[in-house]
C-alpha cells in the first residue's frame, strides 16, 4: 500500500497522522507494513490524507517486485537495456584518451622489448591496437 509514500510526502509522522484519523498508532503500522486494513480505517486515513480509498490500496513497485519482474523479461529485453545502459557509443574525450593510452604504452613495452622479447611482442601488438582504433576513430569522424 501506498499510505507511508502519502503519510511522508505530507510530512507527517505515525503518531500525527494515527491522532488525525482517530486510529491506533500500532494500526497505522500495521497497514504499512503491508497488512491488511479494515475499510473503515481506509475511510479514515483517505480522508485525513485527502485522497480516495482506491488510491489507498494501490500496491507500490517495490524491489522484490522490480527484481521478478527483471528476472521475468526475455534475455534480449534485459541485453539491450544493458547495451543501452553502458552507452557504448564512446565520447571524443574518451576515445582520444584510449588512442594516447593505446600508443604510449606499445611505445614504452617497444622500449622494453630491448630487455624482453615478449614486452616486444605486447608493444607490438598494442601499437597495432592503437593504430587500427586512430583508423577507426578517423573514419567516425
Amino acid at each position: 500500500m501506498v499510505l507511508k509514500q502519502l503519510r511522508v510526502s505530507r510530512h507527517l509522522t505515525q503518531e500525527q497522522l494515527a491522532e488525525m484519523s482517530g486510529l491506533n498508532v500500532r494500526t497505522i503500522q500495521r497497514i504499512e507494513s503491508g497488512h491488511n486494513a479494515s475499510l473503515e480505517s481506509l475511510k479514515c486515513l483517505a480522508s485525513v490524507l485527502e485522497v480516495n480509498v482506491d488510491t489507498l490500496q494501490q500496491t507500490r513497485l517495490d524491489m522484490k517486485t522490480q527484481k521478478e519482474l527483471w528476472q521475468a523479461a526475455p534475455l534480449w529485453v534485459r541485453l539491450w537495456f544493458a547495451l543501452n545502459y553502458l552507452n557504448l557509443t564512446p565520447s571524443k574525450r574518451a576515445t582520444v584518451r584510449a588512442l594516447f593510452t593505446c600508443h604510449i604504452s606499445g611505445y614504452v613495452f617497444c622500449v622494453l622489448g630491448l630487455i624482453s622479447q615478449p614486452a616486444l611482442a605486447g608493444g607490438i601488438i598494442m601499437l597495432g591496437v592503437g593504430y587500427f582504433f586512430n583508423f577507426l576513430f578517423m573514419a567516425w569522424q
